[in-house]
C-alpha cells in the first residue's frame, strides 16, 4: 500500500508539473521571439541595442542567414516557418508576401520618404559606386573610372574586383545599372569583360571587394558606397565613384510573420522598436534617409541616383543571375 500510494502521488506531482509547463507554453510568456535576419553584424548588433534597451532583453532570438539562403526558405516554408520577424531584402519580402500571402500589415506608421507595402518598414537602405585605391591606381597608371563599363578596359586586367550576383545582393546594384544603361546584350559584353578582368577577384561577399582593395591586392571595384565613403572619412586611400550609369539601390525591411492565432504578441511591438530606437544607430553605418526627420551629409548623396525600370523581384533576379553565368 505504501509503495501504490508513493507512485500515486509521483505520479500527481508529474501530472502538475505537466500541466504547468503547458499553461506556460500557452500563455507565450516564456517563449522567445525567433527573429531570421539576413543583415551584416553592424546592423544585428544595433538591432540587439535597440531591443535590449527597450524592454526586451531576453526576449528575443536572432538567428542570421545569407540572402538567398534565408530567401529560399521564406518562400519555401511560408508562415510555416520557425520566425516570427524577420529582417530581409525588400524585394524577397514582396516575393514570399505575393507567393505565400504571410505577412502581417504593420500597425505603427514610422512615416518613411517613400511608400512602401503596408506589410513592411525599411531598416538599411544600400547604394552601389565604384571603388578605387588611389596608392593602387597611381602605382599601375590607371585612368580614374567614370563608369562601370570603364571596368571591363583591359588596363584594369586582375586589378579588379567584383560580387558574384548568385551569392550577394550588392552585385545586384552592378547588373541593374549595366542593364539598365545598356540593354541586356549590352550588359552581357560589358559584364563579360569585367569578369575577365577580375579573374580570381570575384567574390562571393559584398564587401569582399572594398576588401581587397583597401588592402591594395586590386586597384578598383564595385561595392556599396556607403563603406567606401566611411574609409575615405576614416583616412584610408579610398576614393570611390558615382558611376556614369547611375548609383541603384536595394533596402533591408522589417516583416512580422502572419501565423493566425499562434502569431507573436510581442513580434509587432519588436518591429517598431527596431525602427524607432535602431534606426540612429543604424545610420551610423547606413547613414541613407528612410524616414521623416532624418538626414544625410553630402558626401552620402550620390551623383546618379537611379531605380531599375522593372519591379525587383526574385524572378528578375533569377534572370539576371543566368545572364551573369552566361558572361563567366
Amino acid at each position: 500500500m505504501k509503495n501504490r500510494k508513493r507512485i500515486t502521488t509521483l505520479g500527481l506531482a508529474a501530472l502538475l508539473m505537466m500541466s504547468a509547463a503547458a499553461a506556460a507554453g500557452c500563455s507565450g510568456a516564456d517563449k522567445q521571439v525567433v527573429i531570421y535576419s539576413n543583415a551584416d553584424d553592424e546592423a544585428v548588433e544595433a538591432m540587439k541595442h535597440a531591443l535590449d534597451g527597450n524592454g526586451y532583453e531576453g526576449k528575443y532570438l536572432i538567428q542570421t542567414f545569407g540572402t538567398s539562403e534565408l530567401g529560399g526558405k521564406l518562400l519555401a516554408e511560408g508562415t510555416n516557418i520557425e520566425a516570427d520577424l524577420v529582417t530581409m531584402s525588400s524585394f524577397y519580402l514582396e516575393s514570399a508576401q505575393e507567393q505565400n500571402q504571410m505577412f502581417q500589415d504593420l500597425t505603427f506608421d514610422a512615416k518613411p520618404l517613400e511608400a512602401y507595402p503596408a506589410y513592411y518598414s525599411p531598416i538599411t537602405k544600400q547604394e552601389g559606386a565604384i571603388i578605387v585605391n588611389t596608392e593602387m591606381m597611381k602605382e599601375h597608371n590607371l585612368t580614374m573610372p567614370s563608369c562601370i563599363k570603364d571596368l571591363a578596359k583591359p588596363e584594369y586586367a586582375n586589378l579588379i574586383s567584383v560580387t558574384d550576383i548568385k551569392s550577394s545582393s550588392t552585385a545586384w546594384l552592378l547588373m541593374q545599372a549595366i542593364v539598365s544603361e545598356y540593354g541586356e546584350d549590352g550588359a552581357k559584353e560589358v559584364l563579360s569583360g569585367i569578369y575577365k578582368n577580375a579573374g580570381p577577384h570575384i567574390e562571393s561577399s559584398g564587401s569582399a571587394p572594398l576588401k581587397k582593395v583597401r588592402a591594395g591586392e586590386v586597384a578598383a571595384g564595385f561595392g556599396l558606397r556607403h563603406q567606401a565613403v566611411a574609409d575615405q572619412a576614416a583616412g584610408l586611400p579610398i576614393d570611390f565613384v558615382d558611376p556614369a550609369e547611375g548609383n541603384f539601390s536595394l533596402t533591408e525591411s522589417v516583416a512580422v510573420i502572419d501565423k493566425g492565432d499562434k502569431t507573436s504578441s510581442q513580434a509587432m511591438g519588436m518591429a517598431e522598436c527596431i525602427i524607432k530606437y535602431g534606426r540612429s544607430e543604424l545610420q551610423q553605418t547606413y547613414p541613407l534617409p528612410i524616414y521623416e526627420g532624418e538626414t544625410d551629409d553630402a558626401a552620402n548623396k550620390s551623383a546618379y541616383p537611379k531605380v531599375f525600370p522593372e519591379k525587383l523581384t526574385v524572378d528578375l533576379l533569377k534572370k539576371h543571375q543566368e545572364l551573369s553565368e552566361s558572361c563567366k
